[in-house]
Formats: C-alpha cells, structure tokens, sequence
C-alpha cells in the first residue's frame, strides 16, 4: 500500500508482488481464519505454540509464567514471521522502488490493516503505530492536549491509571496550567462512575481518560456510562486498553471512545510497538509531534507541510519487524477467537480467584467475580509477608509472578499499600495445573515464614 506520490512504477510492482504473496497465502489464511480454533483448545493445546513456556528456570522446576499482564510470550507463528521478514525481505519502508522495499512496505502496511480489522476500525487511517502504548498517551498528551487545553482545562482520570496515563497529563498540567482530577474507586474496589461524574464540568472537562481493565484490580471499566457523561459536558474519552485488547474483543465503535491504545507485546507482538487508533475527524485536526522523514508533504527552506494521519505522527524509520509481528500477532489472536479467549480466561481467571481466596491470609484487590466480571488476573497481599519476598520465593519453584505497584502507586496508596501487592496473571497458554502449583508453592513459601518467626 504505496503513498500515492510514488511513482507509477512502484506501485505497479506493488500489486504485481501483493498478488503473488496473496495467492500463497489465502489457502493458510483461510485455515487459520475462518475456523477460529474451540475454547477447549487454549491451554494445553496452545502451549506447543509457545516455545519459550517449555523449559526448566531451576533444575527440576518447570517453567510455570504467571506474568503475562507485564508481558506475553510470543508464539512461533510470530517469532517465525519476524525473523523471516529480517532474513528475506528487510529494507526500509515507503521509500525505495526495489523488490525488498517493495515487500517490507507491503508487509509493514498489511500489519496496520490487521491491527484495524483487530479492534474494529472504520478506517486503516485510524491506525498510528507508536513504540507502546506510553508513546500513544505522550503522543495524544502532546499533540491533541497542546493544541486544545487551555490553562484552567481539566482532564479527568481515576486511582485506577497505569503511570503512563497519569504522569503525560500531569506534565502537560505543568506545562499549560490545566487541573487533573482523579475518581475514586467504590465500596468494591471498582472505579465509582458517580464520582467521576461528579468531576465533570461543561466547559472545563476536555478529556476523560480511563483503563478499559484494571492491571491490578482486574476490573472493566463501565466504558458505556463513562462515555455517556463525557459527551454530555463535551469532553472527549481515551481508554488505556493494554489490559483489554490481548484477552477480549474489543470494537472501538461499539465502545464510542475518541482514542484507545494498547501495546503490542502485551497480546503476543513484540515489544517496541503498540499502536493508538483514534477517530479520524479528531487526528486530522491533531498537529505533528516529531518532526522528520516519513511524516513530511514538502519541505522548503522557507517551512514544511505534513502528510495526514496516520503518516503524521510515524517520523522517521518505524520498528518495522516489530510492527508485521503486531500483524501477525493479530493474526494469531483472530485464529483463536476472541470470544474464545475471553470465555477460557473468565473461567480460568475465576479458578484462580477462588484458589487464592482459599489461602489463609491472603487479600485480593478488587471486586469478586460474583459481584463484577474480573480479568484473569489477581493481584494480592499475605498477611505480614512482603510482595517482593513472595515472589523472590515461590520463583524458586519455577512460578514467575510479579511484586511492586505495578507501574500504579497512587492506586496501592488508595488500597493502603505502601510496600505494593503480588500478582499473578493468566494467558491463553496458561492452566489449572500451572494455578495449582502456584498455589502450592505459595503455601509452602507461607508456612516457611510462618516457622521462621516461630
């Protein structure tokens, strides 16, 4: 998919290569996506997929990765598609009439086709890839909040947010003056839409910016309710959906949000890449953020003029290998099913839920799964026993789970957390067996400490 200012040739050659690749690969294409694999399959009959969960971290200890809200593990299906685009076909994007350029545009622009039919997108042009989903808050912070936040502005957030959709806001806030406002969360540690209702101010509230899923309390947001109160004082919505696109299907449509981002190496892609979609009407009013090749029309000694999104905001050389992974990481996820992805993690994340719930001592955040549906995570405390000491121990069984805030300190602050919270999170690849050694090896860590005070 060349640039209409190329010249005729390339994009001649363009087509010519796109027909030979599709004829080669419709026949796959059609295997894999149209027959989206049973929710029964996940689990166990993923786990071949993913090379990297077969293995020992000590001698005897089995592999058991119970860490994938930090980050996925990627299946060979991806790692092959990679390492092939960076053995056959690498050479730089949009600009070169060459085969390899030819066929590294071609694969680079097909992976922006993949991430919008992903999450549902009218149009490709929606699609900008960033370096994660940091980068996609920092870029909506620093091209829409500059352009259209006044001092005496108001964003609105909640305890919830991951750093990233914090700290952007709050440098922007430095910078122009404008407040930012937090909800907090109800009697069941969920964010409580009546006072985030209560923050809005027609005129004042510009922008309600909010996670789809909680990281940590593993909550979804009432995006409908949320999105309702946005519109009635004007103010546009972004939702941080890391926690969400990898493990739910996600349509940006149905959710009327104005930008969602996600990062790519949360849902099977690499890392170094994410993307921000964002309603077109609302980019092509957006000025550039860097400056560089790639995002220019014409440039003079005199100024310059700047192609519309999504070239706009891509300056410069993109993470091309990392973006065709993203591709085919969608891919992947599409064989599967997203309904049968969140059906499998529902019924797996509740195991693990009332598991730990059994375990003396141990608290977790957020609602149970009979008051509100849960992601299939769960961050805790043990009662007089570290988060870090946690993990450090039951990591020499071979369980990988994460200790600290979790990138979410104002939040452990709100739970009364200072020293942060354990957690433990599910994947398409994970299994009862995997949360019941788990908790297994958190009992026995437990009773340890318990004897070493004795």
């Amino acid at each position: 998919r060349r640039r209409p200012t190329q010249p005729l040739s390339v994009r001649c050659c363009c087509r010519d290569y796109r027909g030979r690749m599709l004829a080669q690969l419709l026949p796959l294409a059609a295997a894999l996506l149209l027959e989206p694999r049973s929710g029964t399959l996940l689990g166990r009959g993923v786990r071949s997929d993913f090379p990297l969960l077969d293995q020992n971290v000590w001698e005897g200890k089995p592999l058991v990765y119970l860490d994938s809200a930090a980050t996925s593990q990627k299946p060979a299906a991806v790692l092959e598609v990679m390492a092939r685009h960076q053995s056959r076909d690498n050479a730089n994007v949009h600009r070169g009439a060459h085969a390899l350029s030819v066929r590294s545009t071609d694969a680079y622009e097909a992976a922006r086709d993949k991430v919008a039919a992903f999450v549902h997108a009218s149009s490709r042009n929606e699609i900008v890839f960033t370096r994660g989903a940091t980068e996609a808050i920092n870029l909506v912070a620093q091209t829409w909040g500059r352009a259209n936040l006044r001092e005496g502005d108001e964003v609105v957030l909640s305890v919830i947010e991951h750093h990233s959709n914090i700290v952007p806001w709050q440098l922007l806030a430095e910078e122009k003056g404008i407040i930012v406002r937090f909800a907090r969360l109800n009697s069941t540690e969920q964010l409580d839409v009546a006072h985030l209702q209560s923050l809005l101010v027609p005129g004042k509230t510009k922008l309600v910016s909010i996670a789809h899923v909680s990281n940590v309390l593993g909550c979804v947001a009432p995006v409908s309710e949320v999105v309702a109160a946005a519109r009635q004082v004007g103010a546009l919505v972004l939702l941080d959906a890391c926690q969400s696109v990898p493990h739910m299907p996600v349509d940006v449509a149905q959710l009327g949000c104005d930008f969602l981002v996600a990062s790519g190496h949360k849902m099977c892609g690499p890392t170094g890449v994410g993307f921000l979609w964002g309603r077109y009407s609302v980019l092509e009013t957006m000025p550039p953020w860097q400056g560089g090749g790639e995002m220019i029309d014409q440039v003079t000694t005199e100024g310059s003029t700047y192609l519309p999104p999504p070239a706009r905001f891509e300056a410069g050389t993109p993470a091309i290998t990392q973006a065709i992974g993203l591709g085919a990481a969608c891919d992947y996820l599409t064989a599967l099913g997203m309904d049968n992805v969140m059906a499998y993690e529902h019924e797996l994340g509740e195991y693990l839920y009332h598991q730990l719930q059994a375990v003396p001592g141990v608290r977790i955040f957020g609602p149970p799964p009979s008051v509100a549906p849960r992601s299939a995570l769960a961050a805790f405390t043990v009662a007089g026993l570290h988060p870090s000491d946690l993990a450090t121990f039951v990591d020499q069984d071979g369980i990988a789970i994460r200790a600290g805030h979790h990138c979410t300190q104002p939040l452990h602050a709100a739970l009364g957390q200072s020293s942060g919270s354990a957690r433990a999170s599910l994947y398409i690849y994970s299994t009862r067996e995997e949360v019941d050694a788990f908790i297994e090896a958190l009992t026995s860590t437990i009773e340890l400490f318990q004897m070493m005070e004795d």
